[in-house]
Formats: C-alpha cells, sequence, structure tokens
C-alpha cells in the first residue's frame, strides 16, 4: 500500500470513528470529503454532498469568507437555517489550508455536536439564555452549605458572635475577620455570603500569603491575551471578576506586599479594574471579605500595611474566638469530625471517655483546624471501633499530663471534666485575686456563666482575694 493510500485509509477511520462532523472544501467551496456523522446531521449521504456546493447544504456557510480572508474561527456557534439539520446549533472550528506557495487550497470545519467541555456549554448557555438550569444546580449545592445553621458550637459567647454575623450578613459592608489561624474565619466567610442576598452568586476566595507577589495582581484582576510572557492566548479572567455581584474572600490580607494594597484600594474606591494590558475599565460589584491572623493595626502603626486600606476593609470586625476559650464546643465539634469520617467510610468509630478527656483538657493551639487533623490521624491509624490515648501524637497527652499534675486520666469520665473546668475556674480567679469580672474576660466567657460555673462547682470565691 502506498504512503497516501495509507494515510487516507488512516484519516477516513479516524473521520468515522469521531463524534464530531468534519468537512473538507476546495477554494471554490465545492465538498472534497466529509464524514457520515456530518452528513446525517444534514440529512444527506457522502455520495450525494460530494462534489456538490457547502453552500447547497448551509447556506449561511462560512468557509468561503474564510478562505478568501484567510482567517480562522474556533469555538463559535453557527446556527443553521430552520429544518436543515437535525440540530439548530453546533459548536465549529474553520479554518483555511494552504500550499507550501502559501496558496489557498482548502478549507475544512470540524463541527461538535455534544457538549464536551464547560467552555462549550458556556458559550452555548450565554447564547441562548439557558443559564438557569446550571444556576439552578449552583443554588443546590450552595443549599447544601447554607448559613449558620450548619456552624457547629453552643458556647454562648460563640453563639452571639453567629447572631452578630447573622445580621452582618444582611448588609453589603465590608467585613474583617481576624483572629488566630484555625479558628474558622473562612467557615464566617462562607455562611455570611450564604446568608447574604448575594448567595444566588459566587463566593470567590483566594489566600494572598500563598501566590507569589509578582502573581498577585494577575490573579485578582485579570489580564488580556498576551499582556506578558507565558499569559494565556485567551487572556484570564481574574478573581474580582469572576465575584461580581457575589463575595470576594480575601484570606491572609495582612500578608499582602504595600503596591498590591495600593492597587486594591483603588480597585474598592472606583469600584472597576483594569486588566494587565487591557486599556478598558470593568466595572465590579462585590462584596468584600478579609481574614488575617496578624495584627493590622500594629501593621499600620508601624507602615507595612495601609491605614486607608485598614479602614476601607475593616467597615465590621469580627474577632474569632479560640477553641480553648469555647471548651463546651471542643466535643461538640469532634462527634460532629467524627460522625463525617464513619459516614464516609461507613463504620461506627467511638471516642473513648480518656480521649474525651485529654481533648477537653488541651490547649489547641491549631484551634479547630487542628482538632478536625488530629481525629482524622487517630481514625486513621485506630484498630478498633475506639479511638484511645495511644492513637493520639503524644504532644496532645503529654500536655495533659504535665498541665495537669491532679489530673487523673483514669478516673470516671464525667468527673474529670468537671474536675478539669473546677481546676480551670480557680486559676482565673488566682490570677485575678477572685475579680469575677476580669476572671471572666481572661477566660473568654461571659461573666453570667463564669457565675454559673461558680457555683456548680462550689467555689469559694473569697479564698482568693486578698
Amino acid at each position: 500500500m502506498s504512503g497516501e493510500n495509507w494515510y487516507k485509509n488512516v484519516f477516513q477511520k479516524v473521520l468515522d470513528m469521531s463524534d464530531d462532523g468534519f468537512i473538507l472544501v476546495d477554494k471554490d467551496g465545492i465538498i472534497l470529503d466529509i464524514n457520515e456523522k456530518y452528513c446525517e446531521f444534514l440529512k444527506t449521504t457522502k455520495k450525494e454532498a460530494i462534489g456538490k456546493s457547502i453552500l447547497q447544504y448551509i447556506p449561511n456557510s462560512k468557509m468561503i469568507d474564510i478562505m478568501d480572508k484567510k482567517y480562522t474561527d474556533e469555538g463559535a456557534i453557527h446556527v443553521y437555517n430552520k429544518g436543515t439539520t437535525l440540530e439548530k446549533s453546533v459548536i465549529v472550528s474553520r479554518s483555511y489550508v494552504e500550499d507550501k506557495d502559501g496558496n489557498i487550497i482548502a478549507g475544512v470545519a470540524q463541527v461538535k455536536f455534544k457538549l464536551a467541555t464547560l467552555d462549550v456549554t458556556k458559550k452555548l448557555l450565554d447564547q441562548y439564555s439557558t443559564l438557569s438550569y446550571y444556576k439552578e444546580q449552583y443554588q443546590s449545592l450552595q443549599g447544601s452549605s447554607s448559613g449558620f445553621d450548619n456552624v457547629i458550637g453552643n458556647d454562648p459567647v460563640f453563639e452571639r458572635q453567629k447572631e452578630r454575623a447573622t445580621q452582618i450578613s444582611k448588609t453589603h459592608f465590608s467585613v474583617l475577620l481576624t483572629g488566630e489561624t484555625g479558628t474558622g474565619k473562612e467557615v464566617f466567610a462562607r455562611a455570611i455570603h450564604n446568608s447574604s442576598n448575594r448567595c444566588d452568586y459566587p463566593m470567590i476566595s483566594i489566600n494572598c500569603a500563598a501566590i507569589p507577589n509578582e502573581l498577585l495582581e494577575s490573579e485578582l484582576f485579570g489580564y488580556e491575551g498576551g499582556a506578558f510572557t507565558g499569559a494565556k492566548k485567551a487572556g484570564k479572567k481574574g478573581k474580582f471578576e469572576l465575584a461580581n455581584k457575589g463575595t470576594l474572600f480575601l484570606d491572609e490580607i495582612g500578608d499582602m506586599p504595600l503596591p498590591m494594597q495600593a492597587k486594591l484600594l483603588r480597585v474598592l474606591e472606583e469600584k472597576s479594574l483594569d486588566p494587565l494590558g487591557s486599556t478598558k475599565s470593568i466595572p465590579i460589584d462585590i462584596r468584600l471579605i478579609s481574614a488575617t491572623r496578624k495584627n493590622l493595626y500594629e501593621m499600620v502603626l508601624d507602615g507595612s500595611f495601609r491605614e486607608d486600606l485598614f479602614y476601607r476593609i475593616n467597615v465590621v470586625n469580627l474577632e474569632m474566638i479560640p477553641l480553648r476559650q469555647r471548651r463546651d464546643d471542643i466535643l461538640i465539634l469532634s462527634e460532629f469530625f467524627l460522625e463525617s469520617l464513619n459516614k464516609e467510610y461507613r463504620k461506627d468509630v467511638e471516642l473513648s471517655d480518656e480521649v474525651k478527656v485529654c481533648f477537653y483538657s488541651y490547649c489547641w493551639p491549631g484551634n479547630v483546624r487542628e482538632l478536625d487533623n488530629i481525629i482524622k490521624s487517630a481514625y486513621a491509624v485506630c484498630n478498633d471501633k475506639e479511638i484511645r490515648l495511644r492513637d493520639l501524637p503524644s504532644r496532645i497527652v503529654d500536655y495533659t499530663v504535665k498541665n495537669n499534675d491532679d489530673f487523673n486520666l483514669k478516673m470516671n469520665y464525667h468527673n474529670a471534666i468537671d474536675n478539669f473546668d473546677k481546676s480551670l475556674i480557680e486559676k482565673y480567679l488566682e490570677k485575678t485575686s477572685g475579680n469575677i469580672k476580669d476572671a471572666s474576660k481572661i477566660a473568654g466567657i461571659h461573666r453570667s456563666l463564669f457565675y454559673k460555673k461558680i457555683e456548680k462547682h462550689s467555689i469559694d470565691v473569697e479564698k482568693f482575694r486578698m
């Protein structure tokens, strides 16, 4: 078999196997080849079509214009005349073919009948306004992670914080979430978004500390095609544009470099942005939620954070509560994480009483995130249906023993919890010389709850007063 015939046979096999339509025409628009899939679509046969003008089957074809003007049309929507084809429209890519001397010798087109990619789907949705279906799907997904009803915690101070955040969600004000790492800042940000009237639109998140400084601007504001070396040919939308009408969450904003802070401030003030390489401004409407583990006010004083930006993003401040200051939520969260794992892996693993006591007494410097990770780690290594002390990292057990000499891990679970709770309250009172107001403030709990604990454990406050 000659090389030419071999190539033709292989090429024909590829065309016949493809789910796409292919057509080849000469420079005058006469059909030279067409695969069976496209013949079925055009309600013809290969024998009938070859040798006839493409305009006979597709009167509004752009193939001749493409060859005359030498351009390529990729991913375009082509609408057929009513009744001439099996479907009303397709996604088509068309181009011309040159010989080695640069002369036009043919035109070729590839037609997609199936929505193979999200990009293709989006083009059809934009063209025919059927975005409502995908909007419903998005709303369904959002509903599965609704507002503050699913934010775990019964601590009184934490409950008031959720109530305050719920009220904040009804406004469009910028929110700054501050506090230690792992306290759930992004969880609160998403709950605020899902509880707001912007919940039908996306919440877009970006970690300012995780993106190299030289790429942060393009990530936030996007760029036009060819704006810099390595840029995508089609350009890229930035996080601001993707979050339009929704919420933009800037995590670790305290790590944003000063030059970038100035550009962010301008965008927030003007409510428009200029993608890199673009000469046109894009109007934006977003709700900004920022988060940081750093003290931004101190950074303003030392000049590492812009004062004007600080007041722009800090319209409302929510200080996240460390887990050690909401100890009654530790076991609630533990059971929640464990239940999720049991559901995923179809098991029935429980926490032993000794582990519950250990969890309750540990300081949790990594907060809720650390608790989640510890439970996953213990779940992976436990040999039976119960997580025991041996399954925990040694640092947690060592801390409990070291910091609680009078704390017996082998005692009754409820007695152990009460004993530790009483010990904590007494330590706070000792530190404040019996001043209940100051002690409750250090403990991070409301004064009325502190009084209840004093009464519950029959603590004599006077012995701590000088």
